[in-house]
């Protein structure tokens, strides 16, 4: 199992992540609101601006501070460690 940083100590399973998304999409914002409702929102940003979303195999949605782009890169870094 290898853990992903995400912002302010917090990790996430890189296995279970399915994508990493931009947060400012309509489309994006409903998923965000829909998980709030149906309390499967974990929000890391400690305050901070939401600059991307997870989205986990458990259909959790993850806020972070860091974006999408650093996120992908740690997750293909993750990658070739094995």
């Amino acid at each position: 199992m290898r853990f992903i940083g995400i912002g302010y100590g917090s990790m996430v399973s890189g296995d279970r992540i399915i994508a990493v998304c931009s947060p400012e999409s309509a489309p994006v914002k409903r998923m965000i609101s829909d998980a709030k409702e149906c309390g499967r929102l974990i929000d890391v940003t400690c305050g901070k601006k939401t600059k991307a979303v997870i989205v986990t195999d458990s259909d959790h949605i993850i806020l972070s501070a860091l974006t999408a782009e650093s996120l992908s890169e740690k997750l293909v870094e993750s990658g070739e460690d094995k």
